[in-house]
């Protein structure tokens, strides 16, 4: 299954993404928090985020979803650093771009489509 890492300047951000798109991938999705930094303030850990994608990977690979600046940096670099191709950073707003993944990784689906789900949320409008 395709796991997905919230990555976020807040730990309690992350975990509530987290909560909420693991509910809404039935208990099937795997969806792991990265929020804040190493000493539990609000920033960005590289070393939690690798350990989230560590908790996260199913063997399928990972969609990673970022709150904003340099929560999107320390994705980047992740990915940059991987020697894999199969982590992957959604555009896609973080609540809905989460709950939308997490959905389609609890159907089965492959990497490119929980990827591509993720990015869909931008489409998913609250008031029309």
């Amino acid at each position: 299954m395709v796991g997905i890492v919230i990555i976020s300047h807040s730990r309690t951000l992350a975990d509530g993404v987290a909560e909420v798109a693991r509910a809404m991938g039935v208990g099937q999705a795997v969806v792991e928090p990265a929020g804040g930094d190493s000493e539990g303030g609000l920033g960005t850990s590289i070393d939690l985020a690798e350990a989230a994608v560590a908790a996260a990977d199913g063997g399928d690979g990972v969609v990673l979803l970022a709150d904003l600046g340099s929560s999107v940096l320390t994705a980047r670099t992740l990915i940059e650093d991987a020697e894999r191709d199969d982590l992957l950073l959604a555009d896609a707003p973080l609540v809905e771009g989460a709950v939308a993944a997490a959905s389609m990784a609890a159907t089965g689906a492959d990497l490119a489509t929980v990827h591509a789900a993720a990015e869909s949320a931008f489409e998913h409008r609250k008031t029309r």
